[in-house]
């Protein structure tokens, strides 16, 4: 990673989070990917942090000092989508 990151770069192209939005969510307090991911959705696009996570990682732990073992991954969730009743019950009704 390089050493000057701008504000305006792009880190979550899923959910256009940048440099900047990563070190706001630090300095108000995210200690970590899951608590970054929180304050600002980086993560949480189509993606799942599969493009994003190292960067963000990597950005929290030059901003804070500290180990990658320490800045921590993120819990992977499968995509969610809405789902009728009818489907789950096998009524056969949302046809």
């Amino acid at each position: 990673m390089k050493d000057n990151l701008r504000d305006d770069e792009l880190v979550c192209r899923c959910e256009e989070v940048t440099v900047g939005d990563i070190r706001k969510a630090i300095q108000a307090g995210a200690r970590d990917v899951t608590e970054v991911k929180l304050r600002t959705r980086a993560g949480m696009g189509l993606c799942q942090g599969r493009t994003c996570e190292l960067l963000v990682q990597q950005i929290i732990c030059r901003e804070l000092g500290i180990s990658a073992d320490k800045a921590g991954f993120s819990t992977p969730r499968t995509p969610q989508r809405p789902v009728t009743f009818g489907t789950l019950g096998g009524d056969g009704f949302d046809k």
